[in-house]
C-alpha cells in the first residue's frame, strides 16, 4: 500500500495564516516605501506636536516622523520644548545641564543657531535640545517682554539663514507658556492620539486652546494632522476609537496607524529613533508611511495654491 507523501510545513500551516499574511503585507509595504520619491521645494512647514494627555506617543511620534522625513531627503529641525528632554535623547543629541539649549534661546535670547546640533542619525536631521533648566522657564517667561512670541522670533531669524523643509516642535504635556510659544511659532498642529478609552478626553480643551491662539496670537495656525498611535488590531476597542476619531476629524486623520511595537519602545534606550534602530520593523515602516503621507500633503497643498 502506497504511503501518503510527507506533508511539508507549508502544507501543514499554509501561507494563509494571520502571521503569514502580516509578514507578506509588511514586505509589500517596504517595497512601496523604497520606490517613494518626494520633492521638498515648498515653504517651510512648522508643526507643533501636542497632546496634554501624557503617554500617547507624542515625543515618539515627533522624533520618528522627523527621522523618516529626513530619510526621504527633507531638511528637518526638531525643537525639544519638553523639560524631560526625551526628544533630544532619542535623536542622540547631548543635553546635560551645561549644554546650551532652547532655555537659553527663550530666556537669554541666545540665537537659535548657537544651540542647534546635527543628529548623528542623518545629515538632514537637526535638534535644538532641551535641558533640565527648561523646567523653570514657565515661571521665568511670565515676566518677559513678548513672552508668547519668543520662540517665533528666534525661529524666524534662524530660518532666514538656515532654510528647513520641516520644523517639528515637541511640546510638554501641558498647556502652559512653553506650549503657547510653540503654537504661536507654528502654522500646523500635529496631534498623536492613543487608541485607548481615554483617547478623546482633554482633546476638546486642546482644540479650545488652538482656537484661542488663532484668535489672539496666530491666525494662521490650524489642526492639520492627527496620528493614531499604539493601535492593537486584536481588540475591538482600538478599532472603535479609530473609527470615532475618523468620524470627528475625517480630513485630519492619517490613513496610517502606528501599531504597538516592542522595537518602538526599545529604541530610545539606545539613544535612537526606531528608524535608525530597526528601520525594517513594523513600527518603523508605519512611521515611514506616516511621514510620506505628511510630506505628500505638502505637495497637494502647494498644487492647490
Amino acid at each position: 500500500m502506497k504511503q501518503p507523501e510527507k506533508a511539508s510545513p507549508k502544507d501543514s500551516f499554509g501561507m494563509d495564516t494571520p502571521l503569514a499574511r502580516e509578514l507578506a503585507d509588511l514586505s509589500a509595504r517596504r517595497r512601496v516605501l523604497e520606490s517613494v520619491s518626494i520633492d521638498f521645494s515648498g515653504d517651510t512647514r512648522i508643526l507643533t506636536v501636542s497632546n496634554q494627555k501624557g503617554g500617547v506617543g507624542k515625543t515618539t511620534s515627533a522624533v520618528n516622523v522627523a527621522s523618516a522625513l529626513a530619510g526621504l531627503g527633507a531638511k528637518v529641525l526638531v525643537i525639544d520644548l519638553d523639560p524631560q528632554g526625551n526628544a533630544s535623547t532619542a535623536l542622540g543629541v547631548p543635553h546635560n545641564a551645561d549644554t546650551q539649549s532652547i532655555y537659553d534661546v527663550l530666556i537669554e535670547e541666545l540665537p537659535l543657531a548657537e544651540i542647534v546640533q546635527q543628529s548623528p542619525e542623518d545629515e538632514n536631521l537637526f535638534c535644538a535640545p532641551s535641558t533640565i533648566h527648561l523646567a523653570g522657564a514657565e515661571i521665568e517667561l511670565v515676566s518677559q517682554v513678548a513672552r508668547e512670541h519668543r520662540l517665533r522670533s528666534a525661529l524666524g531669524e534662524y530660518l532666514d539663514a538656515h532654510p528647513m523643509d520641516f520644523v517639528i516642535i515637541d511640546c510638554p504635556p501641558s498647556l502652559g507658556l512653553l506650549t503657547i510659544n510653540a503654537f504661536t511659532a507654528a502654522n500646523e498642529v500635529f496631534i498623536p492620539i492613543q487608541c485607548e478609552y481615554y483617547a478623546l478626553e482633554g482633546l476638546s480643551q486642546l482644540l479650545g486652546s488652538i482656537q484661542m491662539i488663532q484668535k489672539h496670537l496666530n491666525p494662521g495656525l490650524h489642526l492639520s494632522t492627527i496620528l493614531l498611535t499604539m493601535f492593537d488590531g486584536r481588540t475591538r476597542l482600538a478599532q472603535q476609537v479609530a473609527d470615532e476619531v475618523r468620524t470627528h476629524f475625517p480630513d485630519q486623520v492619517l490613513d496610517t496607524v502606528i501599531p504597538r511595537s516592542v522595537r518602538v519602545s526599545e529604541a530610545p534606550s539606545f539613544g535612537q529613533t526606531v528608524i535608525a534602530y530597526d528601520g525594517q520593523s513594523a513600527g518603523a515602516v508605519a512611521y515611514r508611511e506616516a511621514a510620506v503621507e505628511i510630506a505628500s500633503r505638502t505637495a497637494t497643498q502647494s498644487k492647490e495654491k
